[in-house]
Parts: C-alpha cells; structure tokens; sequence
C-alpha cells in the first residue's frame, strides 16, 4: 500500500515577472482557514446538564445532591475554546433517541456561547430512524451530531442533509457553494457476523459484515457524483478501519477474517483503485509513517492497546489545500470516551471558484 509523501512547498510567485500593461486576475475576498475537528464521544450525556425532569424520581435527593448530579462531567465550550474555535466539530456515537427533544436542546445550549467575544455554534442531529436495525437500548445507538459555527455557516450559502441509503444515524452532510463542498460526518458500521435486516422488510439480507462492504459501495457512488459536480468530498469520522500495520497497536486486527477483506476493501475504493476515490488521507498525508492513534479503549493503561480507525479524508483536488493534520492523543483529550480527537487544516483560497476583478499592471 502506498502512503503519500508530505506536501510539497508551494512556489513562491511574488519574483515571478508580468508584462506591463497585462491583464490579470486578483481575488477580491478571502476565506478564513477551514478548521475540521471529528471524535467519537461514545455517548454526549457527560458533555451536557441532565434535564431538570431525570429528577422526578420516588427516590428523595438533597439540593445539594441534585445540583452535583445535574453538573456536566466535561464541556464542548472548553473543548472549542481549548482548540481555538473550530469551524466545524463532527462528533459520532452520540447516542440520542430521536424522539429526545430535551437532550437535543441541552447539547444546542452546550455549544452555544455566553460571551459576546467569543463565537457561537449550532449543533446538526442525524439520530437512527430504522425499525429493525437500530432499536437496542431505547434507540439511544449511533447518531452522530455536526456543530458548525455560525459565523461561517452565515457567511457562505450552506445546507445540511442525510443521505438515502443510511436511517442508523450514520451520516450528515454539510454542504457549501462558495467553495463547493461536501463535508461528510460519519459513524461508519462495524462489521460484525450479527444479522443485517432489511430496513423496511426485516428480512435479514445478510450479516453486519455484509452491510459495511455495501456502505463503502453507497460512500464511493456518493462521493464520486459529488466530485463530477465539482465539488471537494472532505471525510471525517470513525471509519471502524485500521487501514494499515502502521494503524494498529500492538498489533493489527486480522481476526476474524473478515476484517481483512473489509479493509481491503475500504483501501481499494477509497485509496488504491484507479477507479476508487483517490482520496487522501490527510493525516499520512502530513505525517507519513510516523504512528498516531485515536481508539484508546477504557479499562486498559492508555496506549497500551490501540487503533486509528477515525480519519479525515478528502478529493485528490484539495490535496494542495491540506496544510495540517494530527491526533489528538492524550487521557486529556479522550475525556470520558475511548476516542481521542483529530482534527485537519485546509487552505481553501486555491480551491474556491472565487470572484476576480480585472487589474492592469503597471
């Protein structure tokens, strides 16, 4: 499998000559760096205050109690603040029933700022719909929640959407003009030999296995369609796929068998195939073989077993955009998880069908 080299450093142009009197085009506007944060959260109560009607119980609790008991365990507001703002934080397995309003309007007021000087942030749910696949624990399974800052969701014309082929609460999608993108938060299914149900039958079609090589099949056919309407794909989320030896600690998962042929499965049409994706996966990109891992399960000392199986991925035309990527590993950061974030960088200037007015050089 090949790893792509780390960016080449772009020419500078200010000693390049133009004629005098030449025509030429120069951007009337730019746009701030694109900053994308994902993390499986393994759940989204300990980032929010538990609505004030979890405590109508038989069972009596001191004020005292009840406040500590209502006090959320770890913050978005920190985590935002922490990290300078991002522009778009993709989070996975939030585990929200759909039907939870109150829970939905707790996390909107976890993003949301109480500062005039610092910026606000809506929060996007994609939370299970299917009958027969997503219905253990209350429907509290899956879900994943994309908090976008208004500030840039004002600025360029933008849409938020689902896709047709996933009702687990799986995949969004934010959307934007100027410049064409798509950016993609996903939890991606982890192949099992359990039984995968029709979603309108309950028929079973096949096995967990079965359901992720197809959703790389629906990924590759959406993302691709995207790219011939000149759109930029970006990726980001738990892929459930440690793509290489480099990706696993201390060792890759090659059992059962299956696993293998999901992986190679996922490199083909995502990395490897001429006709696939061609996607760059921006933390190799930027790394190389150097190793950084973002599944770091409780229970264990902290690294001592490890996978990276989130990425941000993205088209092959926005490869020169790409300026930073990384991992996020610390206890710190995996907070009450067993992900650590990660996040990438990207320059869009270069890749923005930008409005240009006509200069005369002199």
């Amino acid at each position: 499998m090949s790893v792509s080299p780390p960016p080449l450093k772009r020419r500078r142009l200010s000693n390049s000559k133009t004629d005098v009197g030449a025509t030429v085009s120069v951007r009337t506007s730019t746009i701030e760096p694109l900053r994308i944060y994902s993390w499986n959260v393994n759940g989204i109560q300990p980032f929010i205050q538990k609505p004030i009607t979890s405590f109508f119980q038989p069972k009596k609790s001191s004020p005292k109690q009840a406040k500590a008991e209502t006090k959320a365990t770890a913050s978005f507001r920190d985590f935002l603040r922490r990290h300078k703002w991002p522009t778009i934080l993709c989070l996975q397995e939030v585990k929200i029933s759909p039907d939870d309003e109150a829970t939905k309007l707790a996390v909107q007021k976890a993003v949301k700022s109480a500062k005039a000087e610092e910026p606000d942030y809506e929060a996007h749910f994609c939370l299970p719909s299917d009958p027969h696949n997503a219905r253990g624990f209350g429907r509290k399974v899956y879900g994943v929640c994309t908090i976008l800052r208004k500030d840039f969701a004002t600025k360029h014309k933008h849409s938020v959407r689902t896709v047709d082929w996933d009702l687990e609460g799986r995949i969004q999608v934010v959307e934007t003009e100027d410049p064409k993108l798509s950016i993609w938060n996903i939890y991606a299914v982890n192949g099992t030999d359990n039984p995968y149900k029709d979603s309108k039958t309950g028929a079973i079609t096949g096995t967990r296995h079965d359901r992720k090589l197809a959703v790389h099949k629906h990924m590759l056919e959406e993302a691709k369609a995207l790219e011939a309407r000149g759109y930029g794909v970006i990726i980001a989320g738990d892929l459930n796929i440690a793509r290489s030896r480099l990706d696993g600690h201390p060792n890759l998962r090659t059992f059962p068998q299956q696993h293998v042929v999901n992986r190679m499965d996922f490199n083909k049409k995502f990395f490897e195939a001429d006709d696939g994706l061609e996607a760059i996966d921006t933390y190799r990109h930027i790394h190389g073989d150097e190793k950084g891992y973002t599944y770091y399960p409780r229970g264990r000392k902290f690294g001592s077993s490890c996978d990276r199986v989130d990425l941000i991925m993205c088209s092959k035309s926005l490869e020169g955009s790409l300026t930073d990527a990384g991992v996020l590993a610390s206890e710190k950061e995996r907070g009450p998880s067993d992900h650590v974030p990660l996040f990438a960088t990207f320059d869009l200037e270069e890749h923005r069908p930008a409005e240009t007015e006509a200069e005369e050089v002199q």
